[in-house]
């Protein structure tokens, strides 16, 4: 299953925000500093680039659907996107052998843009995950969204964390949501068919997203696990005892979302122990990830304290 946001040729469930982009770019009042704010996993950098093909392809044959909100696969800019070869296009995410987009990245970007254009139309920068890049980075990135350009266009993408207040004023800020009713119906569209077929019942909760879903379904597929007879306590003893979520960082993600389901299936006013165990290891996950912490000791002792306690 290609779940690349970049690869998506149907836009499901943002119609209403792509078509309040659209019209600002055809009024000429499209911000150039833009920031889209939600829950991982919920389309958001799939609505990006949809924005980005329709504005790009719209000189070109097979240009962007805008009626059925689909990209034609035949056309040159999704094929030079997907090449990562567009020249009016740069995208800049986290690397997978690293925690946060460092400056290296940025400075790249930099150069990139101080080339010369090869035609007339509007550059994009994308930027996933923006609440992952270090300070370093950060600054580096201020210097560029502080100087006027105006056929450059930023979209940063963020997933409803913390991030430091001077980049969030100079951008317009929209936020982005779904309800699980949403959720559940655009993830069975991407499917082709209804995922509760698929999934055990204890995984899933009202604030799953359609890219937490299918990356859960994508991911037990890959690795022959039946999500309708597996448990959710053994399938997150599994990742963890053998190591799964070291692969990659979505797996990772995928095991935190899990451990935070099943907290939430089980705790409850009463079990005070449980509770105080969630508050203890939800902060403890969070400075995982802010201060790039070993996920492995973390991860035993929630093994050991919780799923065996």
């Amino acid at each position: 299953m290609n779940l690349n946001p970049a690869s998506q040729l149907s836009l499901f469930g943002h119609q209403n925000e792509f078509i309040n982009f659209i019209e600002l770019y055809q009024n000429q009042k499209l911000p150039n500093k833009i920031l889209l704010s939600g829950e991982k996993g919920i389309g958001k950098s799939t609505l990006a680039y949809h924005i980005i093909n329709y504005i790009l392809s719209n000189d070109e044959d097979f240009s962007y659907d805008n009626k059925n909100f689909k990209i034609n696969p035949d056309n040159k800019t999704f094929k030079l996107i997907t090449n990562k070869s567009n020249p009016n296009f740069i995208s800049i995410d986290i690397d997978t052998d690293k925690k946060n987009i460092d400056i290296n990245q940025i400075r790249n970007l930099i150069l990139s843009l101080n080339k010369s254009s090869f035609n007339d139309k509007p550059r994009f920068v994308l930027i996933d995950n923006i609440e992952l890049m270090n300070t370093n980075s950060v600054n580096a990135l201020l210097k560029i969204l502080e100087e006027p350009n105006d056929n450059i266009f930023f979209i940063l993408i963020n997933n409803n964390k913390k991030i430091l207040p001077t980049l969030k004023s100079r951008c317009l800020n929209y936020k982005i949501h779904l309800t699980s009713d949403q959720s559940f119906d655009i993830t069975n569209k991407i499917l082709g068919k209804n995922f509760m077929d698929l999934i055990n019942d204890q995984m899933i909760n009202n604030y799953s997203t359609p890219g937490a879903l299918l990356n859960l379904i994508d991911f037990a597929d890959k690795d022959d696990i039946n999500l309708k007879e597996i448990n959710l306590k053994d399938f997150i003893k599994k990742i963890i005892l053998e190591k799964k979520y070291k692969k990659d960082q979505f797996i990772k993600n995928l095991l935190y979302c899990l451990i935070e389901i099943y907290f939430r299936k089980n705790t409850s006013i009463k079990s005070i122990k449980l509770l105080n165990l969630h508050n203890y290891f939800l902060k403890k996950i969070n400075n995982s990830k802010i201060f790039n912490l070993d996920d492995e000791s973390l991860l035993m002792e929630f093994e050991d304290r919780v799923l065996d306690g």
